[in-house]
């Protein structure tokens, strides 16, 4: 596959050289580029190959690193998952597996600049879909779609992450939205019912003046009547 690409990238350097027009130019050298970087990629993947050949346990001697960042979106069938990981595009595909159940999924990156990589996603929101969940290799990234059961919008990723976001919502009071009256009488049955006999006759006294003043109109709308 090399020796074809190599063979390609001559074929148009020939054609580069004996072209006049300039946006023919520009179409050959953008595929002249995209030719180059494959073959960047395929021969970093044969010296890999290479590599495991002559020492089929390297990839178990590498130590594993646990990929924490990611970030993620969804359509209204599919939950995508973006994974940074520099280079991977040039490792060997097999060496990037995803290994899905209905509520997680397990990524693991063998052999990538001497480490592995791994990644583990329990108790997604959801249940998915297993046999149509996917991943796929792209620049530097990894994208895991898991496909969803249902349209459902996904709140969060995880079942965990749903319940620190509850958790984190303020609380109503239900006291807030009380009438501010029905404070002011509470207060007053309280201190008419602990006080001594000089507060129960300025409560009472209070009272019927509040009374007196509702009769004619100008008072206080508040009823302390239950004294």
């Amino acid at each position: 596959r090399i020796n074809q690409l190599e063979t390609d990238l001559l074929e148009i350097g020939s054609f580069l050289e004996k072209s006049k027009r300039t946006r023919v130019q520009d179409v050959l050298k953008l595929e002249q580029k995209k030719i180059e970087k494959e073959i960047s990629v395929k021969r970093h993947q044969r010296e890999q190959l290479a590599k495991r050949e002559a020492d089929p346990t390297s990839a178990s001697k590498a130590y594993t690193v646990k990929i924490n960042n990611y970030g993620w979106d969804q359509s209204e069938n599919v939950v995508k998952i973006y994974i940074t990981l520099n280079g991977v595009h040039k490792i060997a595909p097999e060496n990037v597996k995803v290994t899905f159940t209905e509520r997680s999924f397990v990524l693991l990156v063998n052999d990538l600049d001497g480490k592995n990589h791994q990644m583990t996603i329990n108790n997604l929101l959801n249940p998915v879909n297993v046999q149509d969940s996917s991943k796929k290799i792209k620049s530097d990234m990894v994208l895991v779609m898991c496909k969803k059961k249902t349209t459902k919008k996904w709140e969060c990723l995880t079942q965990v992450q749903k319940q620190i976001k509850e958790k984190d919502k303020p609380s109503v009071n239900p006291e807030e939205n009380a009438d501010p009256s029905d404070g002011l009488m509470s207060m007053l049955k309280k201190m008419y019912s602990d006080g001594d006999d000089e507060m129960k006759r300025t409560i009472n006294k209070a009272w019927s003046e509040s009374q007196d003043k509702k009769a004619k109109g100008d008072g206080d709308i508040n009823n302390m009547g239950m004294f």
